[in-house]
């Protein structure tokens, strides 16, 4: 009996199952790369390459998975949101001169530097407890620098799922799709009363 034991073992070991819902979360969050980010990309055999995917921030998979990887992606945006702050305020004593140039090298020993490096600190450490998930560097930057500021009005429920009708071919699995709300929402048309000549 697994009694106050929380979420489900999905017929996996302990290391299996992080190791699965890390790169589940990866892919739901690498689905917002660029389409030119995918070129030069290609498949285990080296000759088929890795096409875009159709739609940006959804991944498709077993319903059982889905529910179960839901709040580590939801954790994941909750962290990289509180870091929006901090970098916000690091921005105003960066640079955008280019790195190792004159100005770049004068600002790294300028005051400036001390004060970016102290009020980036905080969003620097959310990042690293972002990567102890996640394991993939590409997958949290495209969580701090694109979903986050999305979400960045949303007091949770960041996430969706949908079920799918047809299982899946092989073992009848019942498939969900998980997405990121936001881009795929339905828009909400107020319904007017049509006015007639008796009541003008």
């Amino acid at each position: 009996m697994r009694h106050k034991r929380l979420g489900k073992r999905l017929g996996r070991s302990s290391s299996h199952r992080k190791a699965l819902f890390a790169n589940m979360a990866c892919a739901l969050f690498l689905t917002e790369r660029n389409p030119e980010d995918f070129e030069g990309l290609y498949q285990s055999d080296g000759v088929t390459p890795v096409k875009p995917p159709k739609f940006k921030g959804r991944i498709i998979t077993t319903h059982a998975k889905a529910k179960e990887l839901r709040p580590i992606v939801e954790r994941c945006i909750t962290i990289a949101k509180k870091a929006l702050p901090h970098e916000q305020a690091a921005r105003q004593f960066a640079t955008d001169a280019p790195r190792n140039s004159e100005a770049w090298k004068r600002w790294r020993e300028s005051e400036n530097w001390k004060k970016w490096v102290a009020a980036r600190a905080p969003a620097v450490a959310l990042r690293r407890r972002a990567f102890a998930i996640l394991r993939q560097k590409e997958a949290v930057r495209l969580l701090f620098d694109e979903i986050a500021p999305r979400m960045a009005d949303r007091n949770g429920g960041y996430t969706r799922i949908l079920k799918l009708a047809t299982p899946r071919l092989g073992d009848a699995g019942n498939r969900a799709i998980l997405e990121l709300v936001g881009r795929f929402d339905r828009s909400q048309k107020s319904s007017q009363k049509p006015q007639f000549e008796s009541e003008e």
